[in-house]
């Protein structure tokens, strides 16, 4: 074990035995409510309005969403540690 573990868990790529951990960040979701002026491809003066279904916080989907997604990716690098293992590699 190290006396700190300010590196996440992971130093140079591999794993130091601590345990892993990391921030995430979204950006905020680019819809504008208000309706906008624009103009057409024929060159007509129009409005563009959102539509459809536009959250305000992306929060209650994105922590299942990051929790798969580094399920996903530590069960690939798992593997690949695996192939690397095999007799011929």
């Amino acid at each position: 074990r190290t006396r700190t573990n300010r590196s996440g868990g992971i130093q140079g790529g591999i794993s130091n035995g601590e345990t892993i951990f990391f921030r995430v960040a979204f950006k905020p979701t680019a819809t504008l409510l208000r309706s906008q002026a624009t103009v057409s491809n024929e060159k007509r003066e129009t409005e563009l309005a959102a539509r459809g279904r536009h959250d305000p916080c992306v929060l209650p989907r994105a922590v299942p969403m990051v929790e798969a997604m580094t399920a996903l990716v530590l069960c690939d690098h798992a593997l690949r540690q695996e192939v690397i293992r095999l007799p011929g590699h």
